[in-house]
């Protein structure tokens, strides 16, 4: 019965997880494509998108790559929240279940301790990062691994820029430099 309960609840945690990367996933594509959630229109009213087009014309305004990035890495903190957030209630719900073995309890209350050890040591490296320079950095840290997203720098993601970010990640949480993935946002 409790190996039924320990893998409902991991298997729960997964499909959270998945739905996650899948919305994150299907928002992109909408942006790509040029869509963008929560973003509204008047219907009807080509006066004033002539006068924005004029204004941006005049100013040289465009949406720049900065803009773009910024929106990914936003985008990627909210998944990475909402689907640990999802998490953390099947977690809490598993430890507060009257019904539950003392050994489940204690390995939910153990996965949310994991949990909040990820997301504070996730929330120094990407300080850490831009604190280095660059512009922005979202950090994924998994049980024996991490991915690392920064932004797009002008010159291109160097090997001394990728060195200098490795060791701030090795620092931050011990992991190998084959166990971590730096990846350079476009």
């Amino acid at each position: 019965m409790k190996l039924w309960k320990r893998n409902a609840i991991a298997a729960a945690i997964v499909l959270f997880v998945c739905g996650a990367v899948y919305l994150n996933w299907n928002y992109t594509q909408d942006t790509e494509t040029g869509k963008n959630l929560g973003e509204a229109a008047l219907v009807g009213s080509q006066r004033d998108d002539l006068l924005k087009k004029d204004s941006d014309q005049a100013k040289g305004e465009t949406k720049t790559e900065a803009t773009q990035s910024g929106t990914y890495f936003s985008t990627a903190r909210l998944n990475r929240q909402q689907a640990r957030d999802n998490a953390l209630s099947l977690l809490q719900e598993a430890a507060r279940d009257e019904k539950a073995d003392q050994t489940a309890v204690d390995e939910a209350n153990a996965a949310i301790q994991t949990m909040a050890d990820y997301t504070v040591t996730e929330a120094q490296i990407e300080n850490l990062v831009t604190a280095k320079g660059y512009a922005d950095c979202v950090a994924f840290l998994g049980e024996n691994s991490i991915s690392v997203v920064v932004s797009a720098v002008e010159t291109g993601l160097t090997d001394t820029d990728a060195a200098r970010i490795g060791e701030i990640v090795m620092e931050q949480t011990g992991l190998t430099a084959d166990q971590i993935k730096i990846i350079e946002a476009e």
